[in-house]
């Protein structure tokens, strides 16, 4: 950008929080935060950030403003706030991941308030939000793209412009789509192996070595699967069946029947139903190995 904006960032959560601090650490004006949680806001003014009493203040103060929420709902209501209160010219970038129709209703409400929105969800793990090496996929126009490009590499080692408005949603929710049923797949196969006589660990230094490996496999098969360890507050059940639900909508809409994300659909559901809603995901070999 010509003139050094002003940022802010509104969500500190499990990925927001890396993001920001890294903004926060990389940026040379100012970057205003804001979450509900005075802990997380907490973390942030400790390496720097302006603390915010709420959405409005980031609004009035921020040029740039980020957005890393839950889902959709939570990113109307805040983009909602936005527009309320700041200026004409603001730009708006959504990191979150909702549905596409989410994406592109936001951006056509701030555009009535003369702002600028890009949807730029982000992939890869929580430690990658920490190092700053995420994988951000951005729907935008190409000038707001080279405005905002900058600014997303402060957070991230690979950005994509996928594609106008939406499609930074549609390559996201293909890709941990991807990744849900690859790790339903292998939550069935770790299953088998161990009964068959294979140890799960020897089981991914085989198969990694072979035409089976993926980055599931290398990742949650081998630091969460294995080893049966599936920390809370990582990316839980009900985040995984928001996102299948999305593209679940988008395949519809689209005419294709979207029958292996809903199949992967009814694992992470029953594994809400035994309780195990609040793991890590890729705890849903737990629901296979209880059969």
């Amino acid at each position: 950008m010509s003139d050094i904006p002003t940022l802010g960032f509104i969500g500190l959560g499990v990925m927001g929080g890396g993001m920001c601090a890294n903004a926060v650490r990389r940026h040379p004006k100012p970057l205003h935060a804001f979450d509900m949680n005075a802990q997380a806001l907490r973390t942030q003014t400790d390496v720097g950030a302006v603390a915010a009493a709420s959405v409005e203040d980031v609004a009035r103060a921020a040029q740039v403003i980020f957005l890393s929420l839950p889902g959709g709902k939570q990113v109307r209501a805040v983009a909602a706030e936005i527009a309320a209160h700041a200026a004409k010219g603001t730009v708006v970038v959504d990191l979150s991941t909702t549905s596409v129709a989410d994406a592109r209703d936001v951006a056509s409400l701030l555009a009535d308030h003369g702002m600028v929105f890009a949807d730029a969800p982000v992939a890869r793990t929580r430690q990658a939000a920490v190092e700053g090496t995420l994988s951000i996929m951005v729907g935008a126009d190409e000038a707001v793209f080279a405005r905002i490009e900058p600014l997303l590499r402060y957070m991230g080692s690979d950005v994509t412009l996928c594609g106008g408005i939406g499609c930074g949603q549609v390559v996201k929710l293909i890709n941990n789509t991807l990744l849900f049923e690859q790790v339903a797949a292998l939550a069935e196969m770790f299953v088998v192996a161990e009964r068959a006589g294979v140890t799960r660990e020897k089981l991914v230094e085989a198969v990694s070595l072979g035409s089976g490996d993926s980055f599931a496999l290398r990742n949650h098969g081998l630091k969460a699967m294995a080893p049966r360890v599936f920390p809370e507050k990582a990316f839980p059940m009900a985040y995984t069946l928001k996102d299948l639900s999305y593209t679940i909508e988008l395949a519809e809409q689209m005419g294709v029947e979207p029958r292996l994300p809903r199949l992967a659909a009814e694992y992470y559901q029953a594994a809400i139903d035994q309780g195990l809603g609040e793991r890590y995901f890729p705890a849903i070999v737990e629901v296979v190995d209880r059969k």
